[in-house]
């Protein structure tokens, strides 16, 4: 019987940055086992793991504060989360995107669904998970100083810098302008959102 590409996957929790890709491969390599990528929140291994390899994996995983996951619920959440992060934090157009319409095409789910699931599982929305991913980013571009508010909201993909501002002031309870000048703040992780 011919593997899927699936059967050769493996999701982790709390892999949100290049760092944390690298703490992960660190664990594969130590654990010798090989892989065709890693990416935030997902292996494709060259073979499927034994049950062997599977515990061993889970331990270093652990050890290094990341958690193998194995059910199907999990894992969907983990792709949600990771499409958005990768959306927020690392897409270099953060113009307007449709939230609802991205995760249906990439996950094949209708949102409904996906977002029953993911406030069921996490005690929150998928939109108030995405907000806190946005603010953080916007918390991100204040302290680097780099750019003003306006080319913060266009980038953000926000209709106007009063919306920023509100969402902002509403999220954190300080205005932007605060924040900026007062960068010892400290801004979450993202595997804390």
């Amino acid at each position: 019987m011919k593997e899927k590409k699936e059967d050769r996957k493996i999701y982790i929790k709390n892999m949100v940055c290049n760092r944390c890709i690298a703490a992960v491969k660190q664990v594969l390599d130590k654990e010798k086992v090989s892989y065709q990528s890693v990416s935030l929140g997902e292996v494709l291994l060259d073979a499927p793991l034994s049950v062997k390899q599977s515990a061993s994996i889970g331990n270093g995983l652990t050890a290094a504060g990341f958690e193998l996951l194995d059910d199907a619920k999990s894992k969907l959440i983990t792709k949600i989360k990771t499409l958005i992060i990768n959306q927020v934090h690392y897409n270099g157009s953060h113009a307007k995107y449709n939230l609802s319409a991205l995760l249906s095409s990439a996950l094949h789910k209708d949102y409904a669904s996906l977002s029953r699931l993911f406030s069921e599982v996490e005690g929150i929305t998928i939109e108030k998970y995405s907000i806190g991913q946005k603010i953080e980013k916007i918390k991100e571009l204040l302290a680097y100083g780099e750019m003003n508010l306006t080319e913060i909201a266009f980038q953000m993909g926000y209709s106007s810098v009063a919306h920023l501002s509100a969402q902002f002031k509403k999220e954190t309870g300080f205005t932007p302008s605060w924040f900026r000048a007062n960068r010892s703040i400290a801004r979450r992780t993202l595997d804390s959102l």
